[in-house]
């Protein structure tokens, strides 16, 4: 069931991209009065799920769920139809066209994208509104794992900047740290240091998913264990701990190695509750347990200054233009860390089933409609990509011809179509190969 509810948003978060995407360039061909033979969901190679006709154009859905099409008279694209190319030139075949008209619809597809984003994070500003947690507004600095201790951090140090940029939000610290050159600045008491990651450091931080640091939390007791020391020395759940023999202490990350130092000892805790501070003393097991559990994730609402905005529809479109932006440079710098060989990011290169897997189990139209956005930026960029068979690629030869005010023959056109479907191909047949691979890894 869980394998169908990420499917399921999968596909129709692909559907709706696709189908935009395809608009994008079928709109200005009509308006240009150019004819559009086919207009696709996914590729329908030998047969269709679905196709109607409806005027000069074909409507239809395909079994191959790796993209779609519009097929466009008197162009050279994936379907390598040349047989209308060696006929004379028809007024409404695309080749008859101007190149800017050429120009304006074959970046439809990429524009209609990079809008979509933008109209999503307007309605999600505008819905959901905005959650998120100032640096400044971080006390006691971030709890650091052992990713985060292989590059020199220390529970308790606050990361402010990258590469000289400072950091203006705690959900900024991960992705900067990964993404970034190679300098971090942090604050460690009254000192500021700086650190310097090198691409080696770095294939260890993407070995796995978990964060490089996370915010600290207090130690409140969420529950005990069948047989616990802690709970028949009288302590409640809600109880927080702040002190551990008489030493006041804020976070779980300090206190529970604190804990386990008092093996075989008794040991002294100070808990708050409700009606004030409370005393309790208890017997450590040698192996340093007590049998409490602290709470999973406790709301950081109630700990930590979280601030929260929700904007009208006027006022939704500057942040939901600057998310797109920050999203968008997050990703290239994402695809220059995977060229970089001796980052080794290129084995977390993915491909459907990588990204099918980020859709949660639950359906959840929050993160739904997140990643959607998310997906039309990166659909858009690796588009207009100089790739041939890409939009890019087509946009190339059309700036050429402008510029140079001679158009390629459709001999190199047919041949760079060729030499970017494999290209494609080759691309795909990796990043869908990582995810067999890591499937029988796991």
């Amino acid at each position: 069931m869980d394998f169908i509810i990420q499917a399921s948003q999968f596909l129709l978060s692909l559907s709706l991209l696709i189908i935009l995407h395809e608009l994008g360039h079928f709109i200005p061909a009509k308006i240009f009065k150019t004819k559009v033979e086919k207009f696709y969901l996914f590729f329908d190679y030998k047969f269709s799920l679905f196709k109607k006709k409806i005027g000069e154009t074909v409507y239809g859905i395909g079994w191959i769920p790796l993209g779609g099409y519009v097929k466009i008279a008197g162009m050279i694209d994936e379907s390598m139809d040349t047989d209308q190319m060696k006929e004379e030139p028809k007024p409404w075949e695309f080749r008859s066209k101007p190149a800017w008209q050429r120009l304006i619809i074959m970046v439809g597809g990429v524009t209609v994208n990079m809008i979509l984003a933008i109209f999503i994070y307007v309605g999600m500003f505008m819905y959901y509104g905005e959650a998120y947690l100032p640096l400044e507004n971080i006390d006691g600095g971030l709890r650091v794992g052992d990713k985060g201790r292989s590059i020199g951090l220390e529970n308790g140090d606050l990361v402010t900047h990258v590469d000289g940029i400072a950091l203006a939000r705690f959900s900024d610290i991960n992705p900067e740290i990964l993404l970034g050159e190679n300098t971090i600045t942090v604050d460690r008491g009254d000192q500021t240091l700086e650190l310097t990651i090198d691409p080696k450091q770095k294939a260890g931080l993407i070995e796995d998913d978990s964060p490089i640091v996370t915010l600290r939390t207090p130690f409140i007791i969420g529950a005990f264990a069948d047989t616990s020391a802690a709970r028949e020395s009288g302590m409640l759940l809600e109880d927080t701990i702040v002190a551990v023999a008489g030493e006041p202490m804020r976070f779980y990350d300090e206190i529970a190695p604190r804990i386990r130092e008092f093996a075989g000892d008794t040991l002294n805790l100070t808990v708050k509750r409700a009606e004030g501070l409370v005393s309790l003393s208890m017997p450590v097991s040698d192996s340093g347990i007590v049998g409490m559990y602290a709470q999973g994730r406790q709301n950081l609402l109630d700990y930590y200054n979280v601030k929260y905005h929700k904007y009208s529809f006027g006022a939704a479109f500057a942040p939901a233009w600057h998310k797109m932006v920050k999203e968008l440079d997050k990703y290239i710098r994402q695809l220059k860390l995977i060229f970089t060989p001796e980052t080794q990011a290129y084995k977390k290169v993915g491909g459907f089933i990588t990204i099918g897997s980020q859709f949660p189990t639950t359906w959840d139209w929050e993160w739904f409609w997140g990643f959607t956005a998310f997906l039309s930026i990166m659909l858009a960029f690796l588009n207009i990509l100089p790739i041939p068979a890409l939009d890019g690629g087509h946009v190339v030869f059309v700036l050429i011809e402008m510029i140079s005010g001679r158009k390629p023959s459709d001999k190199v056109l047919e041949y760079a179509q060729m030499v970017g479907f494999f290209i494609l191909l080759a691309l795909i047949l990796f990043a869908n190969g990582n995810d067999v691979i890591g499937l029988f890894r796991d």
